[in-house]
């Protein structure tokens, strides 16, 4: 469980690589030249997606590298897990139909919260100690 937040991350990439793929997929599909970023609605959702994950990802490994420095690696990785099954449905839901990616974003919600609160808990417990 200690490694779980570093297999997190990986994942994390993979999921980056992942919405980088499907813009540069949409952009030759519906003929989108660069630097271009609106035309078709399907390459703009896919556009979205990938900036909204990028959004994310910053906010996300930060809190959850720190959860797992200070004391809290296997829920940590728990929640790194939830974060990515969250961000995949809220992926996957937007590129079919923007107005379903509600679930998908909150189940990415409450994993990122879970680590700003164990990130938190960390940080504060070493600072009070010590």
């Amino acid at each position: 469980m200690t490694h779980l937040p570093a297999l997190v991350t990986l994942l994390t990439v993979l999921l980056l690589f992942g919405t980088l793929w499907a813009v540069g997929h949409a952009r030759g599909k519906y003929n989108i030249k660069a630097p271009a970023i609106s035309g078709d609605p399907a390459f703009e959702r896919a556009y979205r997606v990938q900036m909204n994950t990028l959004e994310n990802t910053v906010m996300f490994l930060p809190t959850l590298w720190l959860a797992a420095s200070y004391g809290f690696s296997g829920w940590a990785g728990i929640a790194g897990l939830v974060w990515i099954v969250g961000r995949v449905w809220y992926a996957l839901a937007y590129l079919q139909d923007a107005g379903k990616r509600g679930p998908g974003f909150a189940l990415g919600m409450i994993g990122w919260a879970a680590t700003l609160v164990m990130a938190g808990i960390g940080v504060f417990r070493v600072m009070a100690l010590g």
